[in-house]
């Protein structure tokens, strides 16, 4: 399968989440985050900002995870996906507090809100695909039940 531009490689077939590369872009930043931002935030901010940008950062790569697990019920994998959006937002506005605030690591603030950004919009792209998806199996199900009747 290939995309829209011809010059692209075809895309390969996803058989675990470790091959999503918005897992890998959120699971790199979030380590990133954890070595590189959150050692350098002041002592009064251990219990706000240290502690919301290290569970939402964490939190995307474990929700995508945990969603591709569940995405053959119902809603399972399109509930993780909205929720890894929420937190990608979430840990925007606090990376942009850190910067904003602290002016720590300027140049890799940037750098993970790109990454972020990035990422919120490729949730938003893989949450619609998989909403289409979905339906195209419900219709292709629900035809083969009643057309040969």
């Amino acid at each position: 399968m290939y995309d829209k531009d011809m010059n692209e490689k075809p895309k390969a077939r996803i058989k675990s989440f470790r091959d999503l590369e918005v897992y890998q872009n959120t699971y790199r930043a979030s380590v990133m985050i954890a070595t590189r931002i959150l050692p350098k935030l002041p002592e009064c901010e251990k219990y706000d900002l240290c502690s919301q940008l290290g569970r939402s950062s964490k939190a995307i790569p474990g929700l995508i995870t945990e969603g591709f697990a569940k995405k053959h019920p119902r809603l399972g994998f399109q509930k993780y996906l909205d929720d890894a959006m929420a937190e990608c937002n979430e840990t925007i506005v606090i990376l942009e507090h850190v910067k904003d605030i602290y002016k720590i690591e300027l140049d890799l603030c940037n750098e993970l809100l790109n990454t972020y950004d990035i990422s919120a919009r490729q949730l938003y792209k893989l949450a619609l695909a998989w909403d289409s998806f979905k339906n195209r199996r419900k219709r292709a199900k629900n035809n083969n039940g009643r057309d040969n009747i």
